[in-house]
């Protein structure tokens, strides 16, 4: 009892002295029998060994002190304390100066502590976790990439930049987003306008010739005149009305017209994609523009149009998902084109783009796009203080209005999936055969029901036209 007790106590008190408090029972023992004999000796970061020899010394160095030190607690016994990993040399000499052995210090991350946290902070996860030189080896398959995340910054905390990988990424990892584009044009116009031509004479023989509107070229009223409607006349509802008033001839061209329009843009593209790969998806074409270059050549850009779909999705966790997302919907826009010359042109574009990153879970859907856009025009143009008489000021005067709305909604739905058998897939073109040479001369056939479908493409060419990765058509 008395022996064990001054050795606890020089324990504690070399403990003290060097920072780091290490109990007797958690101190490792490693035995030296042999003289000159060679041996290896394994101490965690902070971690103590006891070596015993049973040969006594009378001097002991260490060659790195940087990584190990030590201290003798009795001609027999020396304590060993891992400062930093790495490898480093004990060497022990007797009273003559004789060598007795050397012992190969060997300096590791403490990975004890590091386990025990990694089992309560995932303790579902199969991550193994080994030493390696100086550093931590981790592998074995992570649920997911998060929690692999999570492994790796709790490894670094115990060995700062000296941590390998090993690990992968198991479950699902395949991403399937349908996007939906919803877009409504709605537009309505109205106009009326009113154009007088008058010729004859007045005021003692005096000749008089005028027009308004329509009728404010000679050409024009002439027409008028003979009751014709104007040629550069492109409504729909025009009137003309004359009589002669004495000696002068008066035509009235009455013009009303109302327009309404509606168009409706409806795409939904199906993409797959690797988690954390880059996908992308164009319906649509491309449209060349022309480019100037420095030596005054001219080349040719194409740039694209339609529905434009880029995403790169993450599986974070289980059935969480990620999503760096570009969506686009573009159109030729003619009336706001760029009229160089007679036979030179380039239309312009309208486009409807985002981009987001949104995170939802398997299946969840996601609005990411609204845009509501209400344009309104008003015109009124007439004979300056004529258009101002009551009444009669509305032969001197049109107006018109013009009211554009439009509508986009773009809305997302995420899907883990897995491959699965082709023959379980359909085709749009499952259902629809070629006619033979017989049905399409004798009775007219331009195509038959693809009946002779055999296994599960049969059972899915039945289904309704909208499948689970796009659509089935009729």
């Amino acid at each position: 009892m008395t022996h064990r007790s001054t050795l606890g106590a020089a324990l504690l008190g070399l403990s003290l002295t060097l920072g780091t408090f290490v109990s007797p029972a958690q101190a490792e023992r490693l035995t030296i029998v042999n003289r000159n004999s060679e041996s290896s000796l394994k101490v965690a970061i902070n971690r103590a060994v006891v070596v015993e020899s049973d040969i006594a010394f009378a001097e002991l160095s260490i060659a790195n002190p940087q990584i190990a030190d030590i201290s003798s607690l009795s001609d027999r016994s020396i304590y060993v304390l891992g400062k930093q990993p790495g490898i480093t040399t004990l060497t022990l000499l007797d009273a003559e100066g004789r060598l007795i052995t050397n012992v190969d210090v060997v300096v590791t991350a403490d990975i004890s502590e590091f386990k025990q946290r990694l089992r309560q902070i995932l303790p579902d996860e199969k991550i193994e976790v080994r030493t390696a030189n100086d550093g931590i080896v981790l592998s074995g398959v992570a649920s997911s990439s998060q929690k692999l995340q999570r492994a790796l910054d709790l490894a670094e905390r115990y060995a700062p930049e000296r941590v390998s990988n090993l690990m992968s990424v198991g479950g699902v990892q395949q991403v399937m987003l349908k996007v939906r584009f919803a877009e409504m044009q709605r537009s309505v116009s109205k106009s009326l306008s009113a154009s007088l031509a008058a010729n004859g004479t007045v005021l003692n023989g005096n000749p008089m010739s005028t027009g308004t509107g329509q009728y404010s070229n000679s050409g024009n009223q002439a027409n008028g005149l003979a009751r014709n409607i104007p040629a550069t006349n492109s409504n729909a509802g025009a009137t003309v009305l004359g009589f002669n008033a004495g000696a002068v001839q008066v035509s009235v061209l009455l013009e009303a017209l109302e327009t309404k329009g509606v168009v409706r843009t409806l795409a939904e593209p199906n993409l797959t994609a690797l988690s954390g790969q880059e996908a992308k998806f164009l319906a649509g074409g491309e449209y060349p523009v022309p480019v100037a270059q420095d030596n005054g050549a001219i080349t040719v850009e194409f740039k694209p149009f339609g529905v434009e779909l880029n995403f790169i999705p993450r599986v974070v966790d289980d059935d969480i998902i990620n999503l760096e997302l570009k969506a686009a919907v573009s159109a030729i826009d003619s009336s706001n084109g760029f009229q160089a010359n007679a036979n030179f042109r380039i239309d312009a574009f309208s486009r409807r783009e985002t981009s987001t990153t949104v995170e939802m879970r398997d299946g969840d859907s996601f609005a990411i796009a609204g845009l509501l856009q209400d344009e309104f025009r008003d015109n009124n143009s007439q004979v300056p203080w004529l258009g101002d008489i009551p009444i009669l000021g509305a032969l001197f005067r049109s107006a018109d209005y013009q009211r554009d709305q439009s509508e986009l909604v773009i809305i997302i739905t995420a899907h883990l999936v897995s491959p699965t058998r082709g023959e379980a897939l359909a085709l749009p073109t499952d259902r629809i055969k070629p006619p033979s040479e017989k049905e399409l001369f004798l009775f007219g056939k331009t195509a038959k029901e693809g009946s002779k479908l055999k296994g599960a493409a049969r059972e899915v060419a039945k289904q309704d036209f909208t499948g689970s990765y796009g659509y089935v058509m009729e």
